[in-house]
């Protein structure tokens, strides 16, 4: 039986998911701030009234407060075992939630009113309250039964004389809410119950429960180790049946069929190194105990097929003809001099290292000296080998180039893609305990070479990506560290692998995007591009004979002039590779195939300049210098060009700007297109320079302050940054202030500062090469970039009229044509 009491005013302290029942005793952690906030509140109540301090303690789940709390005191403030600040709070009655109220500190104040419980004499000879005076004794008496079996199931001895001792059927009922069985839903179902002996019911009922679920997992463990027990047993037994089968064929003088005696002979027989061999003989030795149905046969066998088809003692005679690999590259390669020179130089270290006996550079035997440096005092890196990374555009021929590097060494190639990778196993190699595990592609590829030292092209290793599955870059490391390759273990083979005379080459288009410690492995090699004499070159000897054959053509029945191809490759493709270029020619070929077929044209049939626009339609590319001089970009003031680098290569980049009208007061700098925050900054240094230096330029910069500026970079989506475009941003607005043109045949590159200085960037050639295909004539560059132009093809620069600065005004005075005569500058206004 419950009845209510008086109201009380207590604070607020929630329980996340939690239930606390009268007569539990818990810690709270203090640095809960709805903890810490409770607990001053009754703190500070408390010290007007007598008593310890008091909260009401409410399980909060999901979010909702429950209906029904427990009135609990503050025990002791102190340390929680961990050292944190905590409180102990004692659960004293349960206490019905009514209307908020107020009370000192943060805390949440409620008005509850204490449920007086009213609980029955359990001894058989009092009958007050109940039909069966009987019927309580014996609850309590099954309550303590089931908890006993319980809690000695758990070994928790000590605790069951307490149990034991407790006769009170509302305190038995509460003691329940220390079971770590019960959910939350089952120890609010306690709480909510008023009634004493029927909760007491509830505990019963719940404990019931959960010895009768014990009782099933009992019973189903013991089955599943019933039957480990018989698997055991059946295996052992089936070992002794092979023993005696055994036994009897060599009684009989039968042969063995046993396939993994098949694997044992062919293991033996097999040219593996010495701890290959060990290795694989143990493998075998487990296959011969495993049973047939065992998975792990399967896994074991496949193992051995892999480590049998490895070419452990395969290895080719490098050709060391240095002439012969030069003429090979030039013969496969146009242009790219100074990546034939070193690859060049490459291959006769490597021939002078292997007449000398030093071994390969990073190999083997190369690391036993580098060893001995180290002991004497030598220090220094061990090994020395060299890994090439060929960075440059899409089209410039980076995967060919590799393929030229096999066949001047006489090696086999592999090429593998890393493009879009983003498994560390795809390195590695994954755990032979997966299903359907594979060696890595290091190890595939050797495999498939067929041999220990191919050439093995890692493409695109740019491209290779991250998640949850690991970072294959990071396994990188090792494959091109020539001082730990020769160590390399394969997860799936997990035996040493020699790497130290596989020759590495690895292309990318953008090097930022390679990991600094994966960069610094290996040795830069840039290809920028090619010239257009270098693309009419590659299109003559390279493009159009292949393609001759793919559209059906006979070399004598087709021909290109120079002209036509000149004329291709500046006008109709614009890049710094050669796809589009032969994109080109495939599709001239085709039309000029199609047109016979259809009996419009002749064979044998000779293409000239003039014929191109009819075959293939108009030219995309027109140089500005071509163009009307009304439709130039350049035709209105305020527009300037500018040289920038992309993953494609050089590239040309414009800049436009203007001024707002006056009457809109629309002040301050607007910049569009998609720019980084150092091209942002570059556009403030620009205009605040030509604020200060306007008398000086003789620039109307005294509107500035009234009038916005706006500066545009066109092909708004694609992401621009860099520095270098602030001479360009400079000379483009001091066209617009000065109403001065700028000249169409200029381009120009270069970071500025406050003063004016024009401060080095990065890309020169490639930049230059961008120029001289855009058709410009005249490039300005910064006076600390002039070393870079040794790096410049002579073709281009016989073309260019180069001008190294040091000072913005020299720009302005290259840049901006002559003002007319008696003319005042007008401002553009943007409408």
């Amino acid at each position: 039986m419950a009845t209510e009491s008086t109201p009380l005013a207590l604070p607020v302290l929630p329980l996340d998911d939690e239930v606390v029942l009268p007569g539990m005793v818990v810690p709270l952690d203090l640095s809960d701030t709805e903890v810490r906030a409770a607990v001053e509140a009754a703190q500070a109540a408390a010290r007007s009234a007598p008593g310890k301090p008091r909260v009401l303690l409410v399980p909060r789940v999901d979010g909702t407060y429950a209906g029904t709390g427990v009135l609990g005191t503050v025990e002791q403030v102190g340390r929680l075992a961990d050292g944190d600040p905590g409180a102990l709070i004692r659960g004293r009655d349960r206490v019905r939630i009514g209307a908020g109220t107020t009370g000192p500190g943060a805390a949440l104040w409620v008005e509850g009113t204490r449920i007086e419980e009213s609980v029955p004499d359990p001894s058989p000879a009092s009958g007050r309250g109940y039909p069966q005076p009987g019927q309580v004794t014996e609850l309590v008496k099954e309550y303590k039964a089931l908890a006993t079996a319980w809690l000695r199931k758990r070994g928790a001895w000590q605790v069951v004389d307490r149990v034991q001792a407790i006769d009170d059927v509302s305190a038995l009922a509460d003691n329940s809410g220390y079971s770590p069985f019960l959910s939350t839903e089952q120890k609010m179902a306690l709480l909510e119950t008023a009634d004493p002996v029927a909760r007491l019911k509830l505990a019963t009922q719940q404990l019931r429960d959960h010895l009768a679920e014990q009782d099933v997992a009992e019973s189903i463990a013991k089955d599943v180790q019933e039957g480990v027990d018989k698997q055991q047993r059946e295996f052992l037994l089936r070992r002794q049946l092979e023993a005696v089968r055994k036994e009897l064929r060599e009684l009989n003088g039968e042969q063995e069929g046993e396939e993994s005696d098949d694997y044992r002979a062919r293991v033996e027989a097999a040219d593996l190194p010495e701890k290959i061999r060990e290795a694989a003989l143990k493998e075998v030795d487990k296959l011969e105990r495993a049973s047939d149905q065992s998975p792990e046969g399967s896994w074991i066998r496949t193992w051995l097929d892999t480590v049998l088809e490895m070419p452990w003692n395969e290895h080719t005679e490098d050709a060391y003809d240095i002439r012969g690999a030069q003429a090979v590259l030039d013969a496969e390669h146009a242009g790219l001099q100074d990546v034939k020179e070193r690859i060049t130089e490459y291959l006769a270290v490597r021939k002078r290292r292997a007449e000398r006996g030093l071994g390969v550079v990073g190999g083997r035997r190369d690391q036993g000296a580098a060893r001995s440096a180290s002991v004497e005092g030598g220090g220094g890196r061990r090994g020395g080998g060299a890994v090439l990374a060929l960075v440059g555009p899409p089209g410039v021929g980076k995967t060919s180039l590799g393929e030229s590097v096999a066949h001047a060494m006489g090696r086999k190639f592999v090429r593998v893609a890393l493009g879009g990778v983003r498994d560390e196993a795809e390195i590695r190699g994954h755990r032979r305990t997966y299903v359907g595990a594979l060696p890595g592609r290091i190890v595939r590829a050797i495999k498939e070479a067929g041999s220990m030292n191919p050439v093995v092209l890692l493409d695109e290793i740019d491209k290779v990506g991250s998640d949850f599955r690991g970072d294959p870059s990071a396994a990188l490391l090792e494959v091109l560290d020539p001082a730990q390759n020769h160590t390399f273990r394969d997860h799936y083979l997990e035996v040493e692998l020699d790497l130290s005379d596989v020759v590495f080459l690895a292309t990318a288009n953008v090097l930022e995007a390679i990991p600094e410690a994966l960069a610094d492995r290996m040795e830069i090699v840039r290809l920028d591009g090619y010239t257009e004499d270098e693309k009419v070159v590659i299109a003559r000897d390279h493009l159009l004979p292949r393609q001759l054959e793919r559209a059906g053509l006979a070399p004598d029945e087709v021909t290109l002039e120079e002209g036509a191809l000149r004329r291709l490759a500046g006008e109709y493709t614009r890049e710094a590779g050669v796809r589009n270029l032969e994109r080109s020619v495939a599709r001239l070929l085709r039309k000029v195939a199609a047109q016979h077929e259809l009996g419009e044209r002749e064979l044998p049939f000779t293409v000239t300049e003039d014929d191109l626009r009819g075959l293939i339609g108009r030219p995309h590319h027109v140089p500005e210098s071509a163009q009307d001089p009304a439709e130039r970009r350049t035709s209105v003031p305020g527009v300037a060009t500018g040289l920038a680098v992309t993953g494609a290569g050089g590239d040309v980049l414009y800049v436009e700007a203007s001024l707002a009208d006056p009457e809109t007061g629309a002040a301050g700098l607007t910049l569009t297109g998609q720019l980084g925050d150092v091209m942002k900054e570059s556009a403030q240094i620009a205009l605040s320079f030509l604020r200060s230096h306007g008398a000086e330029l003789e620039l109307p910069v005294g509107d500035l302050k009234d009038r916005g500026a706006h500066i545009h970079f066109p092909a708004g989506a694609v992401p621009k940054d860099g520095p270098s475009a602030g001479v360009t941003m400079t000379t483009a607005l001091a066209s617009l202030l000065s109403g001065r043109l700028v000249r169409t045949d200029v381009a120009m590159t270069g970071e500025v500062s406050l003063t004016g200085r024009v401060l080095p960037i990065g890309g020169v050639k490639q930049k230059l090469l961008a120029a001289h295909r855009a058709g410009i004539t005249t490039v300005i560059i910064p006076k600390r970039n002039e070393p870079d132009l040794d790096d410049v093809p002579e073709e281009v620069l016989d073309k260019l009229d180069v001008h190294a600065v040091t000072d913005v005004r020299q720009v302005l005075e290259l840049a901006l044509a002559p003002a007319a005569r008696g003319a005042a500058p007008e401002v553009p206004v943007a409408v």
